[in-house]
């Protein structure tokens, strides 16, 4: 909602530039499927993992420090943190050796997935949650001005 209490809108050529930028991409991606390889050697494996992963704590920490504070924009970040759970735990799937994939799966299964639908809960709610944590603050900050009136002066 805008200031005025009127709904927000989207520009109507939203729509059909990303609707056509989805129809570009499965052409890709088909590309891709036809022309990768099914194996490569990389020389950046453990940094492209751990550049993924302070990206996440990074959001992980965004989503936390708005929601404590009652931010309108933890939405974004909690999106924004349930999208890169996903992501991480496919990659985890699709890159860990035959050996290690019972882990990854019940990492995936067990820790990634369930903080992405929680996160994912988080944005779509985000309005009531951000409204208790603000009346918590509020009756918070009312207990610590009583005390402060009910205290005597210091002489």
């Amino acid at each position: 909602m805008t200031e005025e209490g009127r709904p927000r809108t989207v520009p109507g050529w939203v729509a059909p530039v990303f609707a056509t930028l989805a129809a570009g991409t499965v052409g890709w991606t088909g590309y891709l499927a036809a022309t990768l390889p099914r194996h490569v050697l990389t020389g950046h494996y453990r940094l492209a993992w751990v550049g993924f992963d302070c990206g996440l704590v990074a959001l992980l920490l965004a989503t936390a420090v708005l929601a404590w504070h009652g931010h309108r924009r933890t939405e974004l970040a909690a999106a924004a943190t349930g999208t890169m759970l996903v992501v991480d735990g496919w990659f985890d799937i699709a890159t860990t050796p035959r050996d290690g994939l019972p882990g990854a799966l019940a990492t995936a299964v067990l820790v990634e997935l369930p903080l992405a639908v929680l996160c994912l809960w988080l944005a779509l709610h985000v309005d009531r949650v951000v409204e208790r944590r603000l009346r918590y603050l509020a009756r918070r900050a009312d207990r610590a001005q009583d005390g402060t009136r009910s205290r005597p002066a210091a002489d």
